[in-house]
């Protein structure tokens, strides 16, 4: 039985000691979940606590819609630790079906890491599991069920763990901000929906009147060829998004955009704002018009501040960043989706009763052939429009070996058509006068070569010659398009971003704070392309779905890099459960992240160290993909186990 409250309007995030608190009054968990009817995330402390997940409707559109909730609350109470400690959380579950907690971006035992069938079994009706585990981080982080679509009914909240030393960046107020995505939908049926209809959720498809203009614009001929293109492809130019506006509302810390969020601050403070993508499916561009901003750390780890105006934040991504407003005046924070088909809202101000403008959202982005995998043969990548390139010397560059004729752009459905495209003709041999230096390629391309992981028994694990070589795996049903030229995109601000007059920040600005985390020299490299099939809302690694997939191993200690090739036209927020995934940038310069956000058609490779045995999921953090398919359990073994098995086998 569900308990109906109504969420209150406006409501600051406050430092509530709900649960532990009420419970300490010895209410019971139903009389809990009766009793608040809030959103905006309390805040937790300390190093002891009781988290209760139960039912209860909320109403954040004016229907009364279930939901999952922490000790009653939307998002989950925010929990701020101490590093150094250990922390113990005794987790009840009050759902008729099983549940679990991941700690996003932790390092702790495998056991701890709360994803059922991995970690542990899940924490079955009217039990009680208890997590403990000694804090070896510090940052912003989160944490969420791994079980079915909890996650998207509520089950999400902020995770701050402070320095056990002084934090360097001093700040007067410190705000987390949790993005997320509802919908009154049962998730279940959001599932359903797009494994029957993929493109149900988009309403920016191409219509009539886009077309005559195409004609004017871009003539008849080249218009025909691109619909002929796009229509064998079964995709459209507005793929940017599974799931829209058309059924989420978008959340400030549980708050719609018409309850507008606020944080209050005083003219010439600082003000840490600590942003997590806790969204389920949607992917945000973030700015604060009129205040410029400073990141000093993503994803929980430090980085070289860089001061800019706009980023996109991907799925389960986290972002710090200080702001100093100077004037007596409200600023919006907003957070328009990448398809553009809502956003979500809240207010920085002095003053309650002052607002800011909201903007207006920006027109849809077309997809193009950067996102189709043609990003070396897209002329518009290689310079023209992209920082990355500037500086490539074209007049150098044979362009006339390159046989573009031959390249049949109407035959890239069901997987574009390479036997139709003359490689020959590609002259590689002639682009001896470019200054490939220049160019932007910024990953291990290099760097020494290191040898590609192989094994008879993984088809994962195919034998290559190269990372954007296809293996057999990726033809068949459940992959429908395969890039051709993938190429590094790491300063690329992504599609819709690419012209502002304003920073936008990238990977490719950002580093490490204090240097070199780890070795950059791996001794293997593992390839995973990442595939699907748009019309049959089928995902996965390599055109293999979890369901059919082998573990893959990795050596204890062993430094590994990942080398992901993006092979569809949707982006895809990888994460790497219990292990730091370090992005290679180039010059030997990494990032450390526990989640990478790869855009279409682009290649990129993180390295890893395997210091911690067990068994890790490793996913797409779209919620819907992870369910279709895109999944692997990355298995940390003994190397004399590994050896062992080797010897066994042969």
């Amino acid at each position: 039985m569900t308990t109906s409250f109504s969420l209150p309007r406006r409501r600051f995030v406050q430092g509530l000691a709900l649960g532990g608190t009420a419970l300490g009054l010895g209410l019971t968990p139903t009389q809990l979940f009766a009793r608040q009817g809030q959103t905006g995330a309390p805040e937790l402390r300390g190093n002891q606590f009781q988290l209760n997940i139960g039912a209860a409707d909320v109403n954040l559109t004016g229907r009364n819609r279930p939901a999952t909730l922490v000790n009653g609350s939307l998002p989950a109470p925010t929990l701020r630790w101490r590093e150094g400690e250990t922390v113990t959380l005794r987790v009840t579950n009050h759902l008729p079906e099983t549940t679990s907690i991941h700690w996003h971006g932790l390092l702790l035992p495998f056991q701890m890491d709360g994803v059922p069938g991995l970690s542990f079994d899940g924490i079955a009706p009217g039990e009680t599991f208890t997590y403990q585990f000694p804090l070896r981080q510090s940052g912003t982080y989160w944490y969420h069920s791994h079980s079915g679509f909890q996650e998207q009914s509520g089950l999400y909240g902020g995770l701050i763990i402070d320095p056990a030393e002084a934090d360097p960046h001093t700040v007067d107020r410190d705000y987390a901000v949790v993005l997320s995505d509802w919908s009154d939908q049962d998730p279940k049926r959001i599932y359903a929906t797009l494994k029957k209809l993929s493109h149900y959720y988009n309403f920016s498809e191409r219509t009539l009147f886009d077309t005559l203009r195409d004609f004017r614009e871009k003539g008849v001929v080249r218009t025909l060829k691109d619909r002929h293109m796009w229509n064998r492809m079964r995709m459209s130019e507005t793929d940017l998004a599974d799931v829209t506006g058309y059924t989420y509302s978008f959340l400030v810390n549980g708050h719609t955009p018409a309850a507008n969020w606020q944080a209050r601050f005083e003219p010439g403070e600082r003000i840490k704002l600590r942003f997590i993508n806790a969204s389920a499916m949607t992917i945000f561009d973030l700015r604060i018009p009129g205040l410029d901003m400073t990141v000093v750390a993503m994803d929980g780890q430090p980085v070289k501040p860089v001061r800019f105006h706009e980023c996109r934040l991907g799925v389960a991504e986290t972002l710090d960043v200080i702001v100093e407003p100077k004037d007596h005046r409200a600023y919006t924070l907003f957070a328009q989706t990448i398809d553009r088909s809502g956003y979500a809202r809240g207010t920085l101000t002095p003053d309650p009763s002052l607002s800011a403008e909201v903007p207006e959202l920006d027109p849809v982005p077309l997809l193009g052939h950067r996102e189709m995998g043609m990003g070396a043969m897209d002329h518009g990548a290689m310079g023209h429009d992209s920082g990355a390139m500037k500086t490539m010397d074209h007049s150098r560059m044979n362009h006339g070996g390159m046989d573009h004729g031959d390249m049949n752009h109407g035959d890239m459905s069901g997987g574009m058509n390479h036997g139709s495209m003359n490689h020959q003709g590609m002259s590689h041999g002639t682009q001896d006068g470019m200054d490939h230096s220049a160019m932007g390629h910024t990953n291990h391309d290099t760097n020494a070569a290191v040898p590609f992981a192989v094994s008879a028994d993984n088809p994962d694990l195919p034998a290559r010659q190269s990372a954007t070589e296809h293996a057999d795996s990726e033809y068949g049903p459940g992959v429908d398009m395969r890039a051709m030229s993938p190429v590094p995109m790491l300063d690329d601000p992504g599609i819709g971003l690419r012209d502002r007059d304003w920073k936008v920040l990238t990977y490719a600005d950002l580093e490490y704070a204090h240097g070199l985390p780890d070795s950059t020299q791996p001794e293997r490299e593992i390839v995973l392309h990442l595939t699907g099939n748009m019309e049959r809302y089928m995902w996965s690694f390599n055109g293999i779905p979890f369901a059919d997939a082998e573990p893959l191993e990795l050596y204890h200690n062993e430094r590994v890099r990942l080398t992901l090739v993006n092979d569809t036209m949707m982006h895809h927020p990888i994460h790497l459960h219990g292990l730091w995934s370090d992005l290679e940038l180039g010059d030997g310069r990494l990032l450390r992240k526990h989640t990478l956000l790869v855009k279409p058609g682009e290649k990129l490779s993180y390295l890893v160290r395997a210091d911690a045995l067990g068994r890790w999921a490793y996913h797409c953090h779209l919620l819907y993909h992870m369910e279709a398919g895109m999944f692997r359990e990355v298995r940390v073994v003994p190397r004399h186990q590994h050896h062992t098995d080797e010897e066994s086998r042969s």
